[in-house]
């Protein structure tokens, strides 16, 4: 079991429940859509998110993030870190049919997925040293410099990026940005960028 300094918040109690067996923290669910009317656990994320950091783990669906932008709206941006799970099509073992969009959410990921999802989130993995290596960040003017963001064509571009990438379908260039300075150090990404887009 991992254990890790952050709370998570994850869209439902499967999820919970999935995600419960692989990491040893607080796990608190937003019941899907009901947290955009809940105050009381909106402040209760607040206080974890500034007492200890928060990790927002929810689908790579649409719903998943509409979730994902409350919550990034409502709570500290410095104290959040974001994980994203990869697009897989298929179905829970529990549901008759597949979702909606046809992508198995956070409680139909292995463990290694879970895990490596929490690790490029950047997530504070107790009894693990740090990496001491100070990082240049990945920014915005180098996704419009790669033609990913900002210009003819960008979303098609980011798009095969993000499915080189593995990464959900429906990240913004905003929300690309955070995942990528988690994954890469910025030389590599750059030198390797090119190809992709």
């Amino acid at each position: 079991m991992l254990r890790i300094q952050e709370a998570i918040v994850v869209e439902g109690r499967y999820d919970k429940n999935t995600l419960s067996q692989v990491v040893d923290t607080v796990i608190l669910e937003t019941s899907g859509f009901a947290v955009f009317h809940n105050d009381e656990l909106l402040a209760l994320l607040r206080r974890l998110a500034e007492g200890r950091g928060l990790i927002v783990l929810t689908d790579s669906d649409g719903a998943g993030f509409l979730i994902r932008n409350h919550l990034k709206g409502a709570l500290p941006p410095d104290r959040v870190k974001h994980a994203y799970i990869p697009d897989v099509s298929g179905k829970e073992r529990r549901k008759r049919t597949p979702g909606k969009e046809g992508k198995l959410g956070v409680e139909g990921m292995s463990p290694a997925v879970l895990e490596e999802a929490l690790r490029r989130a950047g997530a504070t993995f107790l009894g693990e040293e740090p990496d001491p290596a100070a990082r240049e960040p990945i920014t915005k003017a180098d996704l419009y410099a790669l033609g990913l963001s900002g210009g003819p064509d960008a979303a098609r571009r980011r798009g095969a990026l993000l499915r080189r990438l593995d990464l959900p379908e429906h990240m913004s260039p905003n929300a690309l940005l955070p995942v990528l300075n988690a994954l890469y150090r910025r030389e590599e990404f750059l030198e390797e960028a090119g190809p992709w887009t």
